[in-house]
This record gives structure tokens, sequence and C-alpha cells, in this order.
């Protein structure tokens, strides 16, 4: 079940407030438990058994390291719940990139073929893992208080406006919620527009603007025009999918009470690299830097460590989104800019770069590194790659041109205005409790609007849910 269907928006969700806000709080915890073991279980039931045993495993493991009675025992129990986390993750999504790249090589000696497993990824692993070894790591430090029982810490390991896709929470953020959190129709309503904006971004602008992405990228040959049209369009279709469904998971948690750290602050304007990382997807940078960059040593062990520790970060944070090699190389390509920001001297700046030079320069990082992001596989970023640097002429092409449609031209310029001109995504994205942005009539017409399209077309996957 996804959040832009009828069936989660006109069947699941009414059903789960009704309950929600008929138990009493004492029950409220087990209401988000159940309900999420539903939303879950409606994809695959085994695999909710896999959540929940990972959550009771981390729960054990942070009890252990509180009660430890020394720091060499503390550091077995932290040491335990980490290691079993990330050995699920390295099962399940690294095992046929590991077998499969050894299988080339085997093959490749003459040693005949190695037969990869099928395994299928269950969806939001990746942002449940990094949740309970923080869970983990901060109970051992002593940074946040353990749960107050199971059922608080299995209804936060479940929660599912968050579960599928982010952002990712740490306990210790929202613990004093599970004990006294707000209700009120005020901040319900705020998160009914929350919702209904998060659902346009994702229905009248990530999902208009996609035919257009997979055409321009499964061309052969594309043109340098066809090639940055591609580039552009999925840098609007990535950052109108997840800011939505971030957006969308903001909504839901203030129907219900709870306030999610903000995942977006207009990304497409930051004027550096290193700026960008402080923009997008905020729950994840936040994350590697305190659980992975500051570990390795951060900025406190000389220059050259410091670099190899924002380059070791952004390599294993593109290893987080997937297993492949594009994500490795775009680990690469931010984490070096990131260094080379650094050596100019960006701690503490906002930019390195010339002044009005700087933000059409960073933009144009980002929209290549995009291009790696995308890509099935090396070869066909490469292909793109040789069209944006003019290798396969200039011009679209009169077969390409005829295959864009009005309605694609309209999302894509829609949400280049929204995402790229400073100041615009902001407003709806950083302030949800502030001035109204969307007044009722305006939010019951986006989501009237949002609804007619949906139900027109097939149901479209967030596309962090593969990672």
């Amino acid at each position: 079940m996804i959040f832009s269907t009828p069936m989660f928006i006109f069947g699941f969700l009414p059903i789960f407030l009704a309950i929600y806000y008929l138990a009493p709080r004492s029950l409220k915890s087990l209401v988000i438990l159940t309900g999420s073991a539903v939303f879950y279980a409606w994809w695959r039931l085994d695999f909710l058994a896999l959540v929940l045993a990972m959550a009771l495993g981390s729960y054990v493991a942070a009890y252990g390291a509180h009660r430890a009675q020394s720091a060499r025992t503390r550091r077995r129990w932290v040491a335990a719940g980490v290691s079993a986390n990330l050995l699920v993750l390295g099962y399940f999504k690294y095992t046929n990139f590991i077998v499969g790249n050894a299988g080339t090589v085997w093959q490749a000696i003459g040693r005949g073929e190695i037969t990869s497993p099928e395994i299928i990824l269950p969806i939001g692993l990746s942002f449940l893992t990094f949740q309970c070894i923080s869970y983990v790591i901060d109970v051992a430090r002593g940074s946040a208080p353990p749960a107050r029982n199971i059922w608080d810490f299995l209804a936060f390991s479940t929660l599912f406006p968050q579960l599928i896709a982010g952002p990712v929470l740490r306990y210790k953020d929202i613990a004093a919620q599970f004990s006294t959190r707000q209700h009120s129709l005020a901040l319900f309503l705020a998160g009914v527009r929350r919702f209904a904006l998060g659902l346009g971004m994702k229905i009248l602008i990530a999902d208009s603007v996609a035919p257009l992405v997979d055409r321009q990228f499964a061309l052969a040959t594309p043109t340098g025009a066809e090639a940055w049209l591609g580039a552009a369009a999925y840098s609007v279709q990535l950052f109108f999918d997840f800011a939505g469904y971030s957006a969308m998971a903001i909504g839901l948690g203030l129907m219900i009470g709870f306030r999610f750290m903000e995942n977006f602050n207009a990304p497409y304007i930051a004027r550096s690299v290193t700026e960008f990382w402080q923009r997008w997807h905020i729950s994840l940078s936040t994350w590697l830097r305190d659980y992975l960059y500051i570990p390795l040593g951060g900025n406190r062990r000389g220059v050259w460590r410091t670099y190899r520790n924002l380059l070791l970060t952004m390599v294993l944070g593109g290893l987080w989104h997937g297993a492949n090699w594009t994500f490795v190389l775009w680990g690469m390509w931010h984490g070096g800019w990131m260094a080379l920001e650094r050596r100019l001297g960006a701690k503490g700046r906002r930019t390195v770069w010339p002044r009005g030079f700087a933000w059409g320069w960073t933009l144009a990082l980002v929209m290549l590194g995009w291009v790696m992001f995308r890509a099935p596989d090396v070869a066909t970023a490469w292909s793109m790659y040789r069209g944006m640097f003019g290798l396969n002429a200039w011009e679209i092409r009169g077969e390409v041109w005829m295959l864009i449609r009005p309605s694609e031209w309209i999302a894509l310029a829609v949400g280049a205005v929204l995402a790229f001109a400073p100041g615009l995504p902001k407003l709806p994205v950083q302030r949800p409790l502030g001035p109204v942005v969307l007044q009722p009539v305006g939010t019951l017409l986006l989501l009237g609007v949002a609804v007619m399209v949906m139900q027109a077309r097939s149901d479209s996957p967030f596309l962090y849910f593969q990672f």
C-alpha cells in the first residue's frame, strides 16, 4: 500500500484515524503498531516479521547496553545490535551485488559462472536499519532514554507515515511525544494541508514528468539538448517525488500528534555542494554526519583525514541508496566536491565559488550527479554524459520532440519554478504550521485535482521505495 492510492486515502487512512482517536491514550501506541503492521503486511506479510524481529532485537540490545555495568559489556551490546542490523541489510541489499561482481571476475578468469540467489529487498529496510542503529547507539551513549515499553518502540520502528521512505527518525527526537503529544483540530488540519501538498507534488508534478525522464534516459545516443532535458526533468521528478513523500509523511504525523523533522530546505538554491547536503534529505545527511563522519574522526585528525572521511562518508551514503556501481560513483562525485570545497575554505561559509557563478555551477554539478544516480548502469550514464558534453550534436531531434506531451512541458516548467526559484520552495516545505499556505478551499481543490489525476493513472510507487 502506498500513500498515493485510493485504497490508502479513502480506505486505510480514515479507518485508522477513527480507531486512533477513539482509543484511550494508553492504547494509542498499540493502535499505531497494529495499523502500521496492516499497512506493511499489505505488501508482504512475511517481511513484516523481519521488520518486527529487527526492532525487537534492537530494543533488547539497547536495553542490555543501558543496564550494562561496565563499558566493555556496553560495547558488546552495541556491537551486537549494530552488527545484527547491518548483517540483515547486507544480506538483502548487497548479496546479489557482491555475488554478481564476484561472478564477473570468476567468469573472466575462465572459472565458469556463479548464480546469484533470488533475493527480494524489503521496502523500507534501509531506513529501518538506520533508525534501529541510531537507537542502540543513542541509548548506549546516554543521549536518548530507553523506550518506556516495548509497544512504544515497536510503534516507533514501524510508524507507517515514514516507515517506507523516511524521514530517517531518531527515537531521541520523538521519545517525549510517545508519552505526551498534542492533539488538536488545528494540528490535524495542518497535517491535512501538508498531506495534500505532498500528494500534489507527487501526482501533479513528479508523476507527470516521469514519462519524459524515462524516454530521455532510454535514448541510445542522446544529443546535448536531449540529455540536459532528461537531467533537468529527473532533477524535478526526484525532488517532487521524494519531497512530496516527506511532506505527506510529515502531514500524516501531524494528524496523529507527531512532529517529524523537515527533510528538505529548498536544495536547488544551494551555492555549493556542501550547502546542497545541508538542504537535501536532511535526515540522512545529519545521520551520516553523527553516526559515520564524526565517529570516523570528522575534521579532528588533520586535513587529509578530513578529506578521506568526507569521501568515505559519501561513498557509503551512496551505497546506502543502492547496490550498484552507479551509486558508488555518485557518492564519490559528491564526496570529492565536498572535499575540494573544504580545501577551499567551505567550513563556516555558504560557498567558496565566485558570486554570480556559485548557484549555476552547483546546480550543474548536482544535475551531472543525478544522471549517474538515475542511470541503471554506468554505460547508460556515460551515454548521457556524451550527449551533455556535445559529442552527439546539440539539437532535439524531431522524433524526440514529437513525443513530449504538453502536460510534461507544463509540469516541468511549474516544477522548475517551484524548485529552482530562490525562496519559493521554502514556504510550503519549511513552515507547515506558520502562516497558512493553503486555505481550506485551496486544500480541497488541490486534493480533489490530485485524486482525479491519480485515479486516471496506474499506481506509481515513490522513487525512494527502491532504496
